[in-house]
């Protein structure tokens, strides 16, 4: 999205539903750009979350999830880890960015279930912060490995 991001509202949600990727065990990654991507580079601190439940009930869990935060980093943040591509598999949630234009840093949270590779059910939350005073004006989303292969992402302007 290099466009609809500005000072018109105070708080834009992105809308993921059914956002199914072209490589089995893909992860879902998003960055923020505040030259209307000509880079998606913004040093972000962040920290995850996660519960899952497996498809034949041989496992369950909730907790805090090492490997799903940054910490100042230009990384881009996963959404999903291992995200499946059967045709039984996709992701669908919510990322939620609060006044880009602001000069204050860019605080953001997202709500995302999905099916992993490994046949379970997975609830991911993340928050965090895009560490800059400028306006982010872009936002980049992308599989780590092949492309999203079907899917919709709505953008959405909140006053």
């Amino acid at each position: 999205f290099t466009s609809g991001i500005d000072s018109t509202y105070k708080e834009y949600i992105f809308k993921f539903i059914n956002i199914h990727p072209s490589a089995d065990g893909s992860q879902f990654l998003f960055n923020l750009s505040t030259d209307t991507g000509s880079n998606y580079n913004v040093t972000k601190t962040t920290t995850a979350f996660r519960s899952f439940h497996s498809e034949d009930d041989s496992a369950t869990g909730l907790g805090y999830y090492t490997g799903g935060d940054l910490a100042q980093s230009t990384d881009f943040q996963r959404f999903a880890d291992s995200l499946g591509n059967d045709n039984d598999q996709s992701l669908s949630g919510t990322f939620t960015l609060f006044n880009p234009s602001s000069t204050f840093v860019k605080h953001f949270i997202a709500n995302v279930n999905y099916s992993y590779d490994a046949d379970y059910s997975l609830q991911y939350f993340l928050a965090g912060y895009g560490n800059i005073t400028q306006a982010v004006d872009a936002i980049q989303f992308k599989m780590n490995s092949g492309n999203i292969d079907s899917g919709t992402i709505k953008l959405y302007g909140v006053t």
